[in-house]
């Protein structure tokens, strides 16, 4: 029996009735649309007449009549005012739109994972919070945890990003250990792989856990809108410091919460300390120092590594010597507290007389001193003295002679600081990848945040004297003379560098010399204190070792 044909529509008219679809679907959506108040009316008047319904059905039978006769009532007294009829309309068609609208729940609690982990971390800290003979513990195996929990907030991977925890009144929250052991344990129970906070409030008896955001890394080397005086160590984050300066941060410009270090006569912390692991970023942070400091002052940079970091330096405007040598450094260190005696006999003799202070005083000196352990080791084997102890009167007397230490070094060279260096150093800052022993131990204090276990170069934490611990991140200062250097960078840090000058040929008749560049008095005895000591010729690094 031969097969009869598809009719033209179903074998040809596949194109014409997607289209037919597409077009049907589209006109639904925009009926409905369109339609939607009328929509929403509909369902407030049904679900209206719903609740009347329920309200007649619970209203007791003797009742019912007296409802009736005051409905009658509103009805006859609306029907007798003027625009009442429109007026009773208008508000049941308000009443209806209230009541008709989309009213989804909105699920507010956490869901069965985000409890399960909730209930995990309770269990965690009952061994630490649990009390003998409670007659109500807030902390028992088994408890309630909405008790002890608040303020809970989860990721998308259900771990937790902010909890209040509340803990009993005789939990010993004034020791450091007993705070350690309970933000350990919430780290491990909470995620490990991010920075935690931990806030307590003694009085309340809670704890506030949040987790932080990475500090951003793409700031980079550039000018701050700072004063004179002040100096930019790095970025932190926005509650933590009441002030923001604009940066420039790829190719847009933001507002950026910074650490900001003072110094000059008034400065309570006058000198910096620099402590990291190798290739966290303390040279950068040194660098960063040294083009802040050259918009106002002089720069004298002392490197004992010898690696040649601090080339880009040498012979500009403003810096005094790039030193690498232990010789050449041993005389440029001696040089730098004969500057200071000198400005301190200068300043003292200028108001006795009632004369202002030399500009060449006011003048700021920057003394830049990069692994001073491995030149005292050097200086130890040569035979040489220490040259910490050349740095004695400067980190004393620095400040009254407008003169800053700033020393880097490593966590391994740690114990070879002197207690001079350690003593004069109240502004602290700490890089890289560290444990919170090892921060506190350098900062003087735990910080509020867990370490993480992988940091990026130039992050860390930052005490300026006994203020707050505060995280650190170093704006990006790399090496323009390194070939690894990006291209961005390297324009960005060799745009802040300083012109570069003649060489010193030594003062003209009749000029008076000037705080950096001057030439060695005359006679061989000690310097007039008029008159700035002679200083060594400024040093370029190759391959680390230094030639004067």
């Amino acid at each position: 029996m031969a097969r009869r044909p598809l009719p033209r529509i179903l074998s040809s008219g596949g194109v014409s009735i997607t289209r037919g679809r597409e077009f049907a679907r589209t006109a639904a959506d925009g009926a409905a649309d369109v339609l939607q108040p009328l929509i929403t009316i509909a369902r407030g008047l049904r679900r209206l007449a719903g609740a009347g319904r329920r309200k007649w059905a619970a209203t007791p039978k003797d009742r019912r009549g007296t409802a009736l006769f005051s409905v009658a009532a509103c009805v006859f007294v609306l029907a007798l005012v003027p625009y009442g009829s429109i007026i009773a309309l208008l508000s049941v068609m308000a009443a209806a739109a209230w009541m008709g609208r989309d009213r989804t729940p909105v699920s507010t609690g956490p869901d069965e994972t985000e409890t399960g982990r909730l209930r995990s971390l309770y269990e965690a800290l009952v061994p630490y919070f649990s009390v003998a003979d409670d007659p109500d513990p807030l902390y028992a195996h088994g408890g309630d945890w909405q008790r002890a929990f608040g303020d809970a907030a989860f990721d998308g991977d259900g771990r937790p990003t902010r909890l209040r925890v509340s803990y009993p009144a005789c939990f010993t929250d004034g020791e450091p250990a007993c705070r350690a052991r309970i933000e350990e344990v919430l780290h491990a129970k909470s995620g490990r792989g991010r920075e935690y906070r931990f806030d307590w409030d003694e009085e309340a008896n809670r704890l506030l856990m949040t987790v932080l955001d990475p500090l951003p890394t793409t700031v980079g080397a550039q000018r701050f809108v700072t004063a004179p005086g002040e100096t930019v160590l790095g970025f932190t984050d926005g509650d933590a410091v009441p002030r923001t300066v604009p940066v420039t941060d790829g190719d847009a410009t933001r507002d950026a919460p910074p650490v900001v270090w003072r110094t000059g006569a008034r400065s309570t912390e006058p000198h910096l300390l620099v402590v990291g692991q190798p290739g966290s970023g303390v040279t950068t942070l040194l660098r960063s120092i040294a083009l802040q400091a050259l918009q106002h002052g002089d720069v004298l940079v002392v490197e004992g590594n010898g690696t040649g970091e601090y080339a880009c330096l040498a012979g500009r405007h403003g810096v005094a010597a790039v030193e690498c040598g232990p010789a050449g450094a041993l005389t440029t260190l001696e040089w730098a507290a004969n500057e200071t005696e000198r400005r301190l006999i200068t300043a003292n003799r200028a108001r006795q007389a009632g004369h202002p202070v030399p500009e060449d005083v006011r003048r700021p000196l920057w003394i830049l001193l990069d692994r001073p352990g491995v030149l005292g080791h050097l200086a130890a084997g040569d035979g040489g003295p220490d040259p910490q102890e050349l740095l004695r009167l400067p980190l004393r007397h620095g400040r009254a002679a407008n003169v800053t230490v700033v020393l880097g070094e490593q966590f391994d060279d740690l114990d070879a600081l002197g207690e001079t260096v350690r003593t004069h150093t109240r502004a602290r800052v700490a890089l890289g990848r560290c444990s919170r022993e090892q921060i506190a131990s350098v900062l003087g204090a735990e910080p509020h945040t867990t370490p993480t276990p992988e940091v990026p170069p130039g992050r860390g934490y930052a005490r300026l004297g006994a203020g707050p611990v505060l995280r650190l991140q170093v704006p990006a200062t790399p090496d323009p003379y390194d070939e690894a250097t990006g291209e961005p960078l390297r324009r960005a840090v060799l745009g802040l560098l300083p012109g570069l000058r003649a060489e010193a040929a030594g003062p003209a008749a009749g000029e008076t010399p000037g705080p950096v560049e001057a030439a060695p008095p005359a006679g061989t005895g000690v310097p007039d204190p008029a008159s700035p000591p002679a200083l060594p010729p400024a040093l370029l690094c190759d391959g680390g070792k230094g030639e004067g």
